[in-house]
């Protein structure tokens, strides 16, 4: 036996003094259209804040065949990107009455699978993905069950929807910058997972940058792995290794990749003459460390507010179109 006591709406109506069918209209919200007297449905009302009682939500689903919910799927919390965006999605989403439910996939396909059935068994309204697939297919049985929408991330030939945000330009305009720096010879990129579309956008957007600067891009300047701290420092490594000295600029393509820079230049004692540093996604604290560093800003909750239209626009039967959300750059070094 559970420790925990699970009232029903009998147990309301019993302690009311009502009837099950009358409880039941005072807190689904129909006392009005039954004409139930208003001294019993405040005493219906009480019983139910005392104890803290909402009716079921799978009863209210199968009624209304809205549950009142969305899922959410996104690769990993640690990510301050994501976890912004998961974040905006919850406040608006619970500003159109509607809850939403997270669950995490590690960029691992398998763990997403299973997290999109849990969300489906919840009857969810409609499903906002960060996609850890590539395969074109991959989403499209889900998408047959609910309204899917990817985020963030889109995947190639996937003729799902999605809400990501424009970066080959803004990347292009800040590189070309970076580059066209007095004395710069040598511009570095450090990125994620190559098959995902963030780092292929982004990627694109370097080489658009050093294009426009009249600089060549050279051997052992491109370096991918992963979106995870780690990878910033093992590319940090593997860089000067192969290069035989720490480059003179750096565009970091996530945060995360930052923050191991950073931690391989302190592990190394290199911010006594740090090399110049760039990074896809902002954060506040990079306007208190001791190196300026350019950042590129996702807008976050413009994200999601074009998801969340969208989504529910789908609900509705509607057709979207994809949504390419401006980015913009702060720029905390002088220019050259």
């Amino acid at each position: 036996m559970s420790q925990f006591e699970r009232l029903t709406i009998d147990d309301i109506a019993k302690l009311a003094g009502v009837s099950k069918t009358t409880a039941s209209m005072v807190l689904n919200g129909r006392a009005a259209e039954y004409r139930i007297a208003a001294a019993t449905r405040d005493r219906v009302l009480a019983i139910a804040a005392e104890h803290h009682f909402s009716p079921s939500q799978s009863a209210r689903t199968l009624r209304s065949r809205s549950s009142g919910t969305l899922g959410l799927v996104v690769p990993e919390l640690t990510n301050f990107a994501h976890a912004m965006l998961a974040q905006e999605l919850e406040i608006q989403a619970r500003a159109l009455g509607y809850q939403l439910l997270l669950v995490t996939s590690e960029d691992d396909p398998e763990r997403e699978d299973e997290g999109l059935r849990h969300l489906l068994s919840r009857q969810v309204d409609g499903l906002l993905v960060i996609p850890c697939a590539v395969t074109p297919g991959h989403y499209e049985n889900y998408a047959r069950r609910t309204p899917l929408l990817l985020v963030d991330r889109r995947v190639p030939d996937s003729p799902l929807p999605f809400v990501v945000t424009a970066a080959e330009e803004r990347v292009a305009e800040l590189v070309c910058e970076l580059a066209s720096g007095a004395g710069v010879r040598e511009v570095v990129f450090f990125g994620g997972q190559p098959e995902l579309s963030p780092s292929r956008d982004r990627l694109a957007g370097y080489r658009a940058g050093l294009a426009r600067a009249g600089l060549a891009e050279q051997d052992g300047w491109v370096w991918q792995r992963t979106f995870q701290r780690q990878s910033g420092a093992e590319l940090m490594a593997a860089c000067h290794a192969t290069l035989g000295h720490y480059p003179q600029v750096i565009f970091a393509a996530s945060i995360t990749l930052l923050e191991g820079v950073l931690g391989y230049m302190k592990q190394h004692g290199l911010f006594q003459a740090p090399p110049r540093l760039a990074s896809f996604d902002n954060h506040e604290l990079l306007d208190c460390l001791p190196v300026a560093i350019d950042s590129i800003v996702q807008d976050s909750a413009a994200l999601a507010a074009a998801a969340l239209s969208r989504v529910l626009a789908m609900r509705n039967g509607a057709t979207v179109a994809p949504e390419w959300v401006p980015a913009r750059i702060v720029r905390r070094t002088a220019p050259a």
